[in-house]
């Protein structure tokens, strides 16, 4: 009989286990992006966003800054009881991952990684781009990665211009392509084969970068590769949820309303059940 009970609660905790949440964050909007491929790729997933709108954007913002905000966030997200966090934006992941891998026990993954390896395996004549914020470009996070894999010249450009231009809603205008134009031609010059996006608000301008680029240059955008590497994970753990009907919850540190009407493009359909908390 005690062997039956101990059996059953076992059984009983690792449903829960399983049933816990995915814990997504970034700085404010871009992060959805990949809360979507999540979602798509792991229909079954309770997933838990937190948009850190209130001091959006980190791409020109201090290491020692963004590691605080990070973990706040990250503390918020372990009360929730999530089973992994993935930290959907690509400074949060350059500045603070080591530090919040180290503190919290829950796995923790980041933005850049997985799209530096993909970039190395898909390079042929190992010349690669970056596109991101000054934050992720200055960390030469990318470049630490990337090296980890292969020998590869690496050429970075910082795109201050395009989170505004994203979340102003200007991708089809004449002043974007220019723009888009402006900061990938010193790229293509470097006679790059690969080019990552590295920053989350990039994925809503791929197709006005796939047309400003030459035929035959790969495009490598984390979003889609960060959701096999959940799964993977997940599998691995044996901590695949076994739910039909997901729960899909959004925090903002400030400003829901602005977060409801910019998300909705960013996730790809409406938003809503948006909470706005004070992090602590």
């Amino acid at each position: 009989m005690k062997e039956l009970l101990d059996t059953m609660q076992k059984k009983q905790k690792k449903k829960v286990i399983n049933n816990n949440p995915i814990g997504i964050f970034d700085s404010g909007f871009g992060g959805l992006t990949v809360m979507s491929a999540i979602h798509k790729g792991l229909p079954c997933e309770n997933l838990i966003y937190f948009g850190d709108t209130a001091h959006i954007p980190y791409g020109a913002k201090s290491q020692n800054i963004v590691i605080k905000f990070s973990t706040e966030i990250a503390s918020f997200l372990v009360k929730q009881q999530v089973k992994l966090i993935v930290i959907a934006c690509n400074t949060a992941t350059a500045f603070a991952l080591p530090f919040l891998q180290k503190k919290f026990n829950v796995p923790i993954i980041g933005v850049i990684k997985p799209g530096a390896k993909a970039a190395v395996f898909a390079s042929k004549n190992k010349k690669i781009g970056v596109i991101g914020t000054e934050g992720t470009i200055n960390s030469k996070s990318y470049t630490k990665e990337i090296n980890k894999f292969a020998k590869i010249k690496l050429h970075q450009q910082a795109c201050p211009l395009f989170v505004p231009i994203v979340e102003e809603g200007l991708i089809n205008s004449n002043f974007t392509n220019e723009i888009v134009q402006k900061y990938i031609q010193p790229l293509l010059n470097k006679k790059i084969d690969t080019l990552v996006l590295g920053c989350t608000h990039y994925t809503l301008l791929k197709e006005v970068i796939k047309k400003n680029i030459k035929e035959g240059i790969t495009l490598i955008d984390s979003t889609q590769i960060i959701s096999q590497e959940v799964k993977n994970i997940l599998e691995e753990k044996k901590l695949l949820a076994s739910k039909s009907k997901p729960n899909l919850k959004f925090y903002v540190s400030d400003n829901p309303l602005k977060f409801k009407k910019i998300g909705s493009r960013f996730f790809g359909k409406k938003i809503t059940n948006i909470k706005k908390i004070e992090l602590r």
